[in-house]
């Protein structure tokens, strides 16, 4: 019988891609790095310290809606990868939180370029598209956004200074490039 831990590292081990085998003996069960295959090798993900995380480009398009792309560069001197959404909150200008909603999926200035991973090598970058309506219906104040790289549990803060209707972001799985529509 398979403990609860291993079952927990058969889980986290597939949620991160990497493959692994597990053997149940007399004992308990242990893992076994998976035998080399064809596919290319398993690359760690990228970790908030990794990352260099700013807006590339604002937008605004009328209608009382803005946004931004988000990059993430990976500043490290290692390969690394990202794979889902980004993680997003609101801060005011005391670096307090703000009540956030986060949507994930398609935004107002792009189509969600789905799940997948993305191998970022030293220098490279990955975006997401975030977007928000400033209308003033239940708005908050947002000096600053917190970001968190898919996959991480820390987060950078980064300047925003604009008010975000109900604390709602809505925001794009992440991809080497998030075309914005035209």
């Amino acid at each position: 019988m398979i403990r609860p831990t291993a079952t927990k590292l058969v889980a986290t081990a597939a949620a991160v891609g990497t493959a692994l085998v597990v053997t149940a003996g007399a004992g308990a069960a242990q893992a076994e790095p998976a035998r080399p295959s064809a596919e290319p090798r398993a690359v760690a993900t990228c970790g908030t310290p990794d990352l260099r995380i700013g807006f590339h480009e604002r937008l605004g398009g009328g209608m009382s809606h803005a946004g931004g792309t988000l990059e993430f560069r990976n500043a490290s001197d290692h390969a690394c990868a990202l794979r889902g959404y980004p993680g997003l909150g609101l801060e005011n200008a005391r670096h307090s939180s703000l009540p956030t909603r986060t949507v994930w999926g398609s935004t107002w200035y792009a189509d969600d370029p789905g799940n997948k991973v993305v191998r970022l090598q030293p220098g490279e970058a990955a975006q997401a598209n975030v977007a928000w309506t400033h209308s003033g219906t239940e708005a908050h104040q947002a000096d600053y956004l917190r970001v968190t790289p898919p996959g991480a549990r820390t987060y950078h803060v980064i300047a925003l200074g604009d008010m975000v209707d109900r604390g709602e972001l809505h925001v794009t799985a992440v991809a080497h490039k998030v075309p914005v529509r035209g």
